[in-house]
C-alpha cells in the first residue's frame, strides 16, 4: 500500500491533499479500527483537538516521520514519545490567532450587551419588560486578560479599539509600552471582562478557581478561549448564582466534549464547541500551515513551528 497521511478526526482542506500529495496518499480514518490498518504504513500522521496520539498508538506507527496538529494545543499528544522517536510535531500557532480574538470579543459582548437574555424576552412576548435588562459597554470597560501571547494581544488591540482599557496578568511577560501590566490579584478586582489566555500546564489548571473569583469585579463576564482546565467550572457557577459574575462565555472544556454541569444550562453563559479559532479563513490558513510544515519535514528538511523543538538539537558527539 501507498504510504499514507492519515487524519485521525475528519476532513482537511483540499490544498492539504495537494500539498502532501509527493509524498503519499491522503487518507480519512476517523475511527480506531480504520487507524489500525493504516498506521503501520504512515509517515505522517494529521491529528486534530480531540485525536489522542499516545505512545500506543506511535508503537503501532514504525515509519511515522511527522504529526501535525491543525492547531497549537498538544494537550492529546504524547510529546515525550513523539519526541524520543525523533517525531517532530508540527504546530500551527499564528493561523488562528485572529479569529480566536474575535470570538473572545464576540462571547465578551454577548454578555455585556444581555443578548441571550433579550433573545428570549422578544421570543416570549415580553417587550415591555426590555428595561428591566441593562445592557453594558466595551467602551469605558477595563478587559483583564490573563496570559499575553498571540491571542492575548490580539484581542488587547481589538478591545482597545471599542475603546476599553487594558490590564495584563502574564508572569513572563516583560512590562512594554502601552501594557499596563499588573498581578492576578489587581486584574480580578478592576476588570469588567476577564478573559484567558494562559497555556494549561499543572500550575496553571484551576487558574481560576473559587478563591480568585471571589475578587472578582461585582458583575464582571469571564470568556474562556483558551483552555478548559484553566477554569473550575463549580466555582464559576458559584460565582453566577451568587451575583459575583454576570456572565460566562466558554469555547473550551475540559473534557471535550465537556460533561453536562449545571453551569452549563444557566441562563448568563454563552456557549461554543471550540470553534472560535476555525472560521473558514482561519481553518484553511491552518490546514495550509500545518501541511507546509509537515512536507518540510517530510521533504528533509525542519519545520518551522514544533511544539519538540529538542527533536532538531544536535547530538553531542
Amino acid at each position: 500500500m501507498t504510504a499514507s497521511v492519515i487524519m485521525a478526526m475528519g476532513p482537511v482542506d483540499e490544498l492539504v491533499a495537494e500539498q502532501l500529495s509527493p509524498f503519499g496518499e491522503l487518507v480519512t480514518a476517523e475511527s480506531a479500527a480504520e487507524q489500525r490498518v493504516l498506521l503501520p504504513d504512515t509517515i505522517g500522521l494529521i491529528a486534530r483537538a480531540t485525536s489522542q496520539v499516545d505512545r500506543a498508538l506511535l508503537d503501532a506507527a514504525p515509519n511515522l516521520r511527522v504529526i501535525g496538529r491543525t492547531g497549537i494545543g498538544v494537550d492529546r499528544v504524547d510529546l515525550e514519545a513523539a519526541s524520543t522517536r525523533a517525531v517532530p510535531v508540527v504546530v500551527t500557532p499564528t493561523a488562528g490567532t485572529r479569529a480566536v480574538a474575535e470570538g473572545t470579543l464576540a462571547l465578551a459582548l454577548h454578555l455585556l450587551k444581555k443578548l441571550g437574555r433579550h433573545t428570549t424576552l422578544v421570543r416570549e412576548g415580553k417587550w415591555a419588560q426590555r428595561n428591566r435588562l441593562t445592557a453594558y459597554d466595551l467602551d469605558g470597560a477595563t478587559v483583564g486578560l490573563v496570559g499575553y501571547g498571540r491571542i492575548g494581544r490580539r484581542v488587547a488591540e481589538l478591545a482597545r479599539c471599542f475603546g476599553a482599557d487594558v490590564l495584563v496578568s502574564d508572569p513572563y511577560l516583560d512590562p512594554a509600552d502601552g501594557i499596563t501590566v499588573t498581578g492576578l490579584p489587581r486584574l480580578l478586582k478592576s476588570a469588567d471582562v476577564l478573559s484567558l489566555h494562559a497555556p494549561l500546564t499543572p500550575e496553571t489548571r484551576h487558574l481560576i478557581g473559587d478563591a480568585e473569583l471571589r475578587q472578582v469585579k461585582p458583575g464582571a463576564v469571564l470568556v474562556n478561549c483558551a483552555r478548559g482546565g484553566l477554569l473550575d467550572l463549580d466555582a464559576a457557577h458559584a460565582a453566577l448564582l451568587d451575583g459575583r459574575l454576570a456572565g460566562v462565555g466558554l469555547d473550551v472544556y475540559d473534557p471535550e466534549p465537556p460533561a453536562d454541569h449545571p453551569l452549563l444550562h444557566h441562563p448568563d453563559v454563552v456557549l461554543t464547541p471550540h470553534i472560535m479559532g476555525i472560521s473558514a479563513r482561519a481553518w484553511q490558513r491552518t490546514c495550509v500551515d500545518m501541511a507546509t510544515g509537515m512536507a518540510a519535514v517530510l521533504g528533509g528538511g525542519r519545520a518551522e513551528h514544533v511544539a519538540n523543538p529538542e527533536v532538531y538539537q544536535e547530538v553531542p558527539s
